[in-house]
């Protein structure tokens, strides 16, 4: 069996990363499954532990790095994020494509291992737009909002490290490109050279 596509998708907070993915695994129709990081950081209120994150203490991070349990792992706004292996190398070999929501770091460790991986950089048209997304999550503070537009400034000068850039300022417009993306890398390459 031909291994499923290995797909990464990066974009600043307020892109719209988790709810383009929301989207695709209910609505595509494609065998996708959304690899689950693990991460330092504290859980948000309605996050459920291995659903949106593996939560996890320091300690215990930084042993699995140890231990080499990551495909690739960052420090980001002063906590641990990385791609377990077991949440990729299984799913990839029983033909599902893997999704893996990164940051810029972590892209960047995948595409040096991975390099036939699809590579996806999400954003909005503006980041006037990325801001009123992020107020309108009312979840962090003046600072952390701050903190997270100076990264996003930072993550959209490596945009063009990426395959493909989509725009996310209309969610089914963004989510249709995702979807066609997606599916070309399902399709056999030989039997498109024969047609």
């Amino acid at each position: 069996m031909k291994p499923g596509p290995l797909i990464i998708l990066s974009g600043p907070s307020g892109s719209g990363k988790s709810t383009l993915i929301a989207r695709l695994l209910k609505d595509s129709g494609l065998p996708l499954h959304l690899s689950v990081s693990a991460t330092t950081r504290q859980r948000r209120p309605g996050e459920i532990g291995g659903v949106h994150y593996h939560f996890w203490t320091r300690d215990r991070f930084l042993e699995q790095v140890r231990e080499g349990a990551f495909l690739e792992w960052a420090e980001v706004h002063g906590q641990f994020y990385g791609t377990l292996r077991s949440e990729v190398e299984v799913h990839r070999a029983q033909g599902r494509g893997v999704i893996l929501d990164i940051d810029v770091q972590g892209a960047e460790q995948i595409r040096r291992l991975c390099p036939d991986a699809l590579s996806i950089f999400l954003c909005t048209s503006t980041l006037e737009v990325l801001e009123r997304r992020l107020r309108g999550r009312g979840t962090e503070d003046e600072a952390a909002i701050a903190r997270r537009l100076r990264t996003a400034r930072l993550e959209l000068e490596r945009r063009g490290e990426y395959r493909h850039l989509v725009v996310n300022d209309d969610l089914e417009v963004a989510v249709a490109c995702l979807r066609n993306l997606i599916a070309r890398e399902f399709e056999d390459p030989s039997a498109a050279a024969g047609s």
